[in-house]
């Protein structure tokens, strides 16, 4: 049983019954009588059981004490937890104190002092205290606050209601507070805050979220040793709509030129603060029919003295347009750091700091940090750089540098951003002359101090081209639509990197294609290339193409990674196209339900395209192929024919020697084979290499030494190389440098690849009386002999039987 005595002079009502939201599952037993609810008045003396052992689960207590501070004296010192020996239960002490608005109280709070918390904010020991100013019949809430804290008075306008919360389990045996004093203070209250130590603290207006009282003023007085610096930010905060008057913030700080210093809600607030200052909130008489909502959050930071406080940086971008540069703290704007981190400012005066600063071009800024650790510091920039007109800006290229007033800072850069914009009829090359562009691929990762972000913005959505590092061999980048470039760094090594940058752009005439590269791969590498939006897929409808240059004496071999494109088209047809930049070069297509080609030699430059249809099935289309090099490979059968050919030059020499000299000395004979058949007629100009010559037999020699007869070349390789027959490879016009054009998408499905039926090109009429020495390189199509052939009628034939019948091979 309990037994609660009240004595009438304490004026103390104690008042036990269930906790909202219970059951009746425990009830209290006075003498013979069962109640849900029992009330002690003053004066009374109550003995009562609980029917349960567990009575916390079901009740709360609230015991109220009522202090008259006007009409008798006020109680002055510590406030008593009392009466003694009450049960174990929930307990609410409220302490209501009637004062004067002449005279108003001042609350002391003992250590630990106190915090303030967010309404709905629960306390770590569950212990709170509520603070509520009485002024006639009006009730203020000065806040919710929770042990452990600055806090250390309250000075109130009139009246009080102090509220203590305590946990059924609670030790504590004291309120931790005292009614200290009466007096005027002609405003709705103080709040004295104590700051001796590295540290910051969240106030709030009163009445917080829901408003600040119409035309009040309140002051927080910070004490602050004079060795320690302060700094003030305004979290969160909203205005009502005034008629009169104008809402604001004062600062009252020892030693300043212009106390008050008066300040908007929407400034930045000063910072930087030495030693102590107090800070008033004023409102003003707000609209009766719209009043709104009148509230303030904010922080201050206590920190000591930085090192390099007076230490200035100098960031001049009056040189930069289109800039702006943003100096923050890691994380934002996504992550709001906590406010019991150790805080790092940026300073553009010694009394505006903030977390963020924000610069713009075409000034010069001087700031300097207010913090312990740099490395917690991020800079972040764009830039825009826009052409309207193709005839002003075609001819002009920007380079996408980073400015060296940034990279001097002591700060790291984490991302500088360009925007390139251009209307529809312009497109964006970006180019690395010197550097290159590597693509990061899962085989080919980018291990440099930073890389670039292209990401191109198509009609309908986003195109993630890649991410791109110098050191590798796309030379250009050519997109369609407006592109951002996104630089980012990682680790401490951009600052010596940043001086070899290479990265330029320009405005060029409209490409058919989304996006095309032209890759000028090293010789000695392994180049692996992949589709954008990798590993999503291209979007519906967008055609990319890669120009790979292929070195003279170099053959290129180009594979995919994967023997199928994976998908399924709902709409139109997927194609992979390629082609070598060459005359009469065939051109390999493949569709989405057929076979990737097989790796393959590239002897010239090349063109590989990927044009996109509408997926199904949620399948999309991602691709990737590689490039590798090796030097070419001499046949020895071009040897031959390139040895046989010298020496029937020389045979011929000899020959045309011989015949001048048996003129002159008839009496030493030449030593030769003879055929009686043969016209040893030599031809003249006008008979070179006609039509007729088969008829003519001018390409019969009448002499011929022993010791030029090169037939024996042939035997030794056992028939293993077939004599090659020179060929002529007619000029049909320039080769253009566009990529090979897939199908439109409503004709693809009936395509049709006929590349092998397709009949060359005819001879020119002014060539075809010469003939050259052009040998047929390895790996070209050997359907050139036969377009000789039907051009030359059997020339070709006859020159080899007459030669095989002297023993010359050419």
């Amino acid at each position: 049983s309990f037994t609660i005595p009240l004595r009438t002079v304490d004026n103390i009502t104690v008042t036990i019954k269930l906790r909202p939201g219970v059951s009746v599952g425990c009830q209290i037993r006075l003498k013979n009588l069962i109640r849900s609810e029992l009330k002690i008045k003053p004066g009374e003396n109550v003995t009562f059981t609980f029917t349960c052992s567990t009575p916390e689960k079901y009740f709360i207590m609230e015991i109220q004490k009522n202090i008259d501070c006007v009409s008798g004296p006020c109680p002055f010192g510590d406030v008593h937890l009392y009466p003694l020996g009450l049960p174990r239960l929930n307990k609410t002490f409220i302490w209501d104190v009637k004062a004067s608005t002449k005279a108003g109280l001042e609350l002391k709070f003992s250590t630990p002092w106190l915090r303030q918390i967010e309404p709905g904010e629960t306390c770590p020991d569950f212990v709170s205290y509520d603070i509520n100013s009485c002024i006639d019949t009006a009730t203020v809430n000065i806040g919710t606050f929770c042990r452990n804290g600055s806090v250390s008075r309250v000075k109130l306008l009139g009246g009080v209601v102090m509220s203590l919360h305590l946990p059924w389990n609670s030790p504590l045996t004291t309120s931790g507070f005292s009614i200290a004093n009466r007096a005027s203070i002609k405003r709705l209250c103080i709040i004295e805050s104590i700051l001796n130590r590295e540290s910051s603290v969240t106030l709030m207006s009163p009445n917080y979220p829901l408003g600040f009282p119409e035309d009040e003023l309140m002051t927080w007085q910070f004490v602050v040793p004079s060795n320690m610096r302060a700094s003030v930010f305004f979290h969160n905060y909203s205005l009502s709509n005034c008629e009169r008057k104008e809402e604001r913030v004062e600062y009252y700080i020892p030693g300043s030129p212009s106390n008050p210093e008066v300040f908007k809600l929407s400034d930045s607030q000063p910072a930087n603060i030495a030693g102590s200052f107090n800070l008033s909130l004023q409102g003003c008489d707000q609209d009766a029919q719209n009043p709104g909502i009148l509230r303030l959050l904010f922080q201050v930071v206590i920190q000591h003295p930085q090192v390099d406080e007076n230490v200035t940086h100098l960031v001049d971008l009056s040189k930069e347009w289109n800039t702006t540069v943003t100096i923050h703290f890691e994380g934002w704007p996504n992550r709001i750091p906590l406010m019991s981190e150790p805080i790092c400012l940026i300073c553009k005066d010694p009394r505006t700091c903030n977390r963020v600063l924000t610069l713009v071009s075409g000034a010069v800024y001087k700031i300097s940090f207010l913090c312990k650790d740099l490395s917690r510091l991020r800079i972040t920039a764009e830039k825009g750089i826009s052409c309207v007109d193709l005839r002003w800006c075609q001819r002009k290229i920007y380079s996408l540098l980073v400015p060296k007033a940034i990279t001097q800072l002591p700060i790291r850069l984490q991302k500088f951003m360009w925007k390139l914009l251009a209307p529809d009829p312009i497109s964006i090359e970006v180019m690395s002359p010197s550097l290159k562009l590597q693509q990061h691929v899962p085989e080919q990762r980018c291990n440099t101090s930073y890389s670039y972000s292209i990401v191109s913005a198509a009609p309908e959505t986003e195109l993630n081209v890649g991410v791109f590092c110098p050191g590798g061999s796309i030379e250009k980048i050519q997109m369609r639509n407006n592109i951002t470039i996104s630089l980012k760094t990682f680790g401490k090594g951009f600052l010596n990197e940043s001086n070899h940058q290479d990265l330029k752009m320009s405005f060029v005439p409209h490409i058919k294609d989304e996006c095309t590269f032209t890759v000028s791969p090293d010789p000695r590498a392994k180049v692996y290339l992949q589709t954008p939006d990798w590993p999503y897929g291209l979007p519906p409808y967008v055609s990319m193409s890669w120009y790979i240059t292929v070195p003279s004496k170099q053959v290129a071999r180009l594979g995919f990674s994967k023997d199928r494109m994976g998908i399924t088209c709902e709409t139109g047809r997927a194609y992979v196209n390629i082609k070598e930049e060459t005359l009469g070069a065939e051109e390999t297509v493949r569709r989405e339900d057929e076979l990737l080609p097989k790796p393959r030699n590239m002897y010239h430059n090349f063109w590989v395209n990927i044009s996109n249809c509408k997926p199904a099935d949620k399948t999309q289309l991602t691709l990737q192929f590689w490039v590798t090099f090796a030097d070419k490979q001499i046949d020895l059968g071009v040897i031959l024919a390139v040895v046989a050919g010298a020496g029937v030059l020389m045979a011929i020499g000899l020959t045309v020697c011989c015949v001048k000299k048996k003129k002159k000395k008839s009496q030493n004979p030449m030593v030769g084979v003879y055929n009686a058949n043969v016209n040893t007629q030599l031809p003249g100009k006008q008979g070179l290499f006609t039509k007729g010559r088969k008829n003519n037999e001018s390409h019969v020699y009448a002499v011929i030494d022993d010791a030029m007869v090169y037939g024996h070349l042939l035997k030794e390789s056992n028939g293993s190389i077939t004599p090659e027959v020179d060929v002529y490879r007619p000029f049909d016009g320039p080769v253009g440098s566009l990529p090979p054009s897939p199908p439109p998408f409503s004709f693809r499905k009936d395509i049709k690849r006929s590349s092998n039926t397709e009949e060359p090109p005819p001879l020119m009429d002014t060539d075809h009386d010469t003939y050259t020495f052009a040998h047929q390189k390895s790996g070209q199509s050997e359907d050139n002999g036969d377009t000789n052939e039907k051009n030359n009628g059997d020339m070709s034939m006859s020159l080899l039987e007459n030669k095989e019948q002297d023993g010359l091979v050419e």
